[in-house]
């Protein structure tokens, strides 16, 4: 019988995939078309986009933008399309843009709240990016480049220009050379965004400054003797005593002796997203912390402190935020003294910030909760107080476990500034769009305004969302 055996000499080339199991015919089996049902709800789907893009499409490519009414937009598109063709008249946003941004904010004076929406981002830069120089050099250089842009087309002062140049080029060596310097900024961002856009004396946030150093100081002092806890609180009471007794009249007299300030500005003038920011950013920052508080006041062991935060938190989460805006506004008055001066726009951000602690305190209870009970062990193994413990092992794992919640609450905080329109403020998407539309020359106009200060909330949105996909995929630690 012969050997039929046959032993290969050399190695067979390499062949390309079927066609079906590579590029772009691949994708669309396996994403598409990957079974009957699928096929047909991407027919349906193709189908439907198909109908909206050839509805608006034409809709879009016939914009106006240079137009003094909407009847001057109209004739254009007529004249360049047809009579029977519509078209965008983005003529609006050209021409009342300033108003949708600044609200009624003194035009001559728009230079203060770019410059506070330029320095914001960078004082958040450490705070997203903190000790890595390349991301925070990209996004400070970045946000100086453009603020420049903006103060020089709003500000024609040259001695302005020059110093707020050197400014920015200062943070931005800062974020090359030392990126955690930046943390500076961060701290008393605050202070110095409130008197960019409200104006007034400079003494007047230095004295609110002096009230924290005096805070951090008695703590300090006390903590080694009466524990975090009472420290904190002899520290808040001397600050206290410090800003309601002695602050006024010691700015008073450094305000006669070197008088420094800016034209004040009052928050009735404050409107469009120069206000959503404003109420959104400030309620953002002061709510995470409070939140972080309520949660470990849930979880306490002392009955007092549990029964007023599972109070506090039950309470507020069952009363709808229209409701809350509306005591802000209204009834709050009732409850001050007579003749008390007491701003709007800071009710407003004091009641939406408790509001929002009330949920971010449930999200993150819900990262505590996650945690296993060995992380404790550990802690208390390792000799570490209640507070030591919190900071250094269970608040940080429980945080990251709760990013995916605590965005969402933001992103929604952020959504829900626009309820303010419903208690006289001038928020971007009813107030301002009402006064604009409410013009002669613009009456009839609808879709513009809405898209252009839609696409503004979903961009800051969307921003959100990416950050902190971007976040957890940089503390994910399993599976590596």
């Amino acid at each position: 019988m012969p050997d039929t055996a046959f032993v290969r000499s050399e190695i067979l080339p390499q062949q390309a995939p079927p066609l079906t199991e590579r590029g772009a015919v691949k994708w669309l089996r396996e994403n598409l078309f990957s079974s009957p049902f699928n096929a047909i709800l991407t027919l349906i789907g193709l189908t439907v986009v198909f109908l909206l893009v050839q509805a608006a499409l034409p809709w879009l490519l016939n914009s106006v933008w240079t137009a003094n009414s909407l009847k001057e937009c109209r004739e254009i598109v007529w004249a360049s399309a047809g009579p029977e063709a519509t078209g965008a008249c983005w003529a609006l946003i050209r021409e009342r843009w300033h108003q949708f941004l600044f609200g009624f904010y003194p035009a001559d004076l728009y230079w203060r709240p770019v410059l506070a929406l330029g320095l914001l981002l960078i004082a958040l830069a450490p705070v997203l990016y903190y000790g890595l120089r390349k991301p925070n050099v990209v996004l400070v250089g970045t946000v100086a480049a453009l603020t420049m842009i903006a103060l020089a087309l709003l500000d024609h002062n040259p001695t302005h220009l020059v110093l707020f140049a050197l400014i920015l080029i200062g943070l931005t060596a800062t974020a090359w050379i030392a990126p955690k310097k930046l943390v500076v900024l961060t701290v008393l961002y605050p202070l110095l965004g409130f008197w960019l856009l409200y104006g007034g004396s400079l003494w007047g946030p230095v004295g609110v400054a002096m009230g924290f150093v005096l805070l951090a100081v008695v703590y300090r002092a006390t903590k080694p003797l009466l524990g975090v806890v009472v420290a904190t609180g002899a520290g808040t009471l001397a600050a206290a005593i410090w800003w309601l007794s002695v602050q006024t009249s010691v700015t008073t007299a450094l305000q006669g002796t070197m008088p420094l300030g800016m034209t004040d500005v009052g928050s009735d003038e404050f409107g469009g997203f120069l206000l959503a920011f404003v109420i959104g950013v400030t309620s953002i920052g002061a709510s995470l912390p409070i939140g972080i508080l309520l949660a470990l006041g849930r979880q306490s062991d002392m009955l007092l402190i549990k029964t007023l935060c599972v109070g506090f938190i039950e309470f507020v989460r069952g009363v709808p935020l229209i409701t809350v805006l509306f005591t802000a506004t209204l009834l709050l008055g009732y409850f001050l003294p007579p003749q008390t001066n007491f701003d709007v726009v800071l009710r407003v951000i004091i009641l939406v910030t408790f509001f929002s602690a009330a949920y971010l305190a449930e999200v993150i209870r819900g990262g505590l909760a996650a945690l296993p009970k060995g992380q404790y062990e550990a802690a208390d193994a390792l000799g570490l107080d209640y507070w030591q413990a919190q900071r250094l092992i269970v608040m940080p794992q429980a945080l990251k476990v709760s990013i995916p919640g605590i965005v969402s609450t933001f992103i929604g905080l952020f959504k829900d500034t626009t309820l303010v329109a419903f208690v006289g403020l001038m928020d971007p998407l009813k107030g301002v769009t009402t006064i604009v539309r409410a013009d002669t020359a613009w009456k009839g106009i609808y879709w513009e305004p809405y898209i252009f200060v839609g696409a503004i909330f979903f961009a800051v949105c969307f921003g959100m969302s990416r950050y902190s996909m971007y976040l957890e995929q940089k503390l994910k630690t399993d599976h590596r």
